[in-house]
């Protein structure tokens, strides 16, 4: 994330009033400057994250509005009753509550931050100084955030288990062929499973095209990385396709696959499906370690029909995004229209503290409410 102010002299008059010694203006200033910060801020969080392709925002008015969801969109009504994981506090244990076909209340929780810098930078117009702290806002916004997303997602994907599915305990998660390698085998191996998944309430062919596969594989630079070596190793990447003496010399991919996986090293689409790097995923990374942590006592399924263990295996959780399954409630400013609010922290505005501070926040929920849009695969 980097935010670079603009060299303008508007802009630098704004940044050297907030550093001004007469209360009266650099109070002004600090208003008018937190006016700013909110919508600047708000762009910065909704791009920088990865949360944000996952999920669909529910803006719902801050002072006059409860955020609800009406659950039977979701699911045909002869199921009865759903699963829905979701947060009631920031940083909380995501659960599982079953619901009814009916408005679920949604809870939501406050996500903040805040930063102070000297005024004598402000004076010096240093506007690196000032973009810096702003950036410093977003970014502690953005991690939490981040978490408290993914946290619901491996919480669902742990979790989710189907009368239709073809794994043990029921399971959207299978195990990859070959303990530490991923193949296209698996792949399809997880298509035929989220089919098997999307079927509808009575066990038939649904309605609605929902089970065409999941969009988006969610996984680790190493998994890439075998990945990428696809396009120039044309034997079959795995442990028993060696022997004492050669390899089987079975192709992998066409020439015009390997083509572009060779044009294009850093992305990946198979079967219409996005491979999306995250640093966060990998074995003993962070999202492997929430993972793990929510797995334990679900009978997980790990690779080469072994029992899943964070420290020597990783996932890799597929997402369906034509199902607008995971919604994010989030409040948003009766009189600004904006859903991150910055404001003056007052507690400087005083002579004898030659500071100024701000501080931002939002009012935000995470929900996953139909889990036949997740899968997994653990390698």
């Amino acid at each position: 994330m980097r935010l670079k102010l603009k060299d303008t002299p508007e802009q630098n008059a704004l940044i050297q009033a907030l550093g001004s010694k007469n209360m009266a203006i650099s109070s002004e200033a600090q208003e008018a400057f937190a006016k700013f910060m909110g919508p600047v801020i708000q762009i910065l969080l909704q791009k920088a994250g990865t949360a944000s392709q996952i999920y669909t925002d529910a803006p719902y008015n801050a002072d006059t509005d409860n955020p609800s969801y009406p659950l039977d969109l979701y699911y045909d009504q002869g199921v009865g009753f759903i699963n829905v994981w979701s947060q009631a506090a920031a940083g909380g244990l995501p659960t599982s509550e079953i619901w009814g076909l009916q408005e679920m209340k949604i809870s939501t929780y406050r996500l903040d931050s805040s930063v102070s810098f000297n005024k004598r930078y402000a004076r010096k117009c240093r506007l690196d100084v000032v973009a810096k702290g702003v950036e410093r806002l977003a970014q502690e916004v953005l991690v939490r955030q981040e978490i408290n997303a993914w946290a619901v997602i491996l919480k669902a994907t742990a979790e989710a288990n189907s009368p239709y599915s073809t794994q043990t305990n029921s399971k959207h998660i299978i195990g990859s062929a070959t303990s530490g390698v991923f193949t296209f085998g698996d792949l399809n191996n997880l298509f035929t499973l989220v089919r098997r998944i999307n079927s509808a309430f009575d066990g038939g062919t649904p309605v609605q095209p929902y089970s065409e596969g999941p969009t988006d594989i969610y996984t680790s630079p190493e998994i890439m990385q075998q990945i990428r070596a696809m396009s120039y190793n044309p034997l079959f990447y795995s442990a028993s396709a060696w022997t004492s003496t050669t390899w089987n010399t079975q192709t992998q991919l066409p020439n015009d696959v390997r083509q572009q996986l060779w044009n294009n090293p850093g992305t990946a689409n198979f079967y219409g499906t996005n491979f999306i790097q995250l640093n966060e995923f990998g074995v003993s990374k962070s999202y492997n370690t929430i993972f793990d942590s929510f797995a334990t006592n679900q009978n997980v399924p790990g690779p080469a029909a072994s029992s899943w263990s964070a420290t020597a295996q990783q996932v890799l959780v597929a997402i369906d995004n034509r199902r607008g399954a995971f919604i994010r409630p989030v409040a948003r400013d009766s009189d600004t229209g904006s859903t991150f609010t910055a404001e003056v922290d007052d507690q400087f505005n005083l002579k004898r503290v030659d500071k100024a501070g701000f501080y931002g926040s939002l009012e935000e929920g995470r929900v996953c409410i139909d889990a036949r849009a997740i899968g997994a695969i653990t390698v």
